[in-house]
C-alpha cells in the first residue's frame, strides 16, 4: 500500500518539481526548442501540479495550505510561459 503524503510534504516536493524544471539544462543542440526539452520539462511541471491539484478542494486542508497550493498551480503555470515561451 502507497504511503500517505501530507500536504505540507505535497507543498514542499510541488516547489521542488518547479525548481527541477527551471534547473533542466538546455540541451546543445536545439535549445529551448529541443522536443525532449520541452517534453522533460512540461512533464515535471505536470507533476508539481498534480501533486498540488486537489489540495484547494479538500475540507481538511487549512485556508493557508490551500492559499499556498493555488499559488503553486500559478508558478507552475509562470513557469512554463518563462521557461518554454
Amino acid at each position: 500500500m502507497p504511503r500517505l503524503i501530507l500536504a505540507a510534504e505535497r507543498l514542499i516536493l510541488a516547489r521542488a518539481l518547479i525548481q527541477k524544471a527551471r534547473d533542466y539544462p538546455l540541451p546543445a543542440e536545439g535549445g529551448k526548442y529541443d522536443f525532449s526539452y520541452i517534453a522533460q520539462v512540461k512533464d515535471l511541471l505536470r507533476q508539481a501540479r498534480e501533486m498540488v491539484r486537489y489540495l484547494p478542494q479538500s475540507a481538511g486542508a487549512s485556508a493557508e495550505v490551500k492559499a499556498d497550493a493555488l499559488r503553486i498551480i500559478r508558478e507552475a503555470d509562470q513557469a512554463d510561459q518563462e521557461i518554454l515561451h
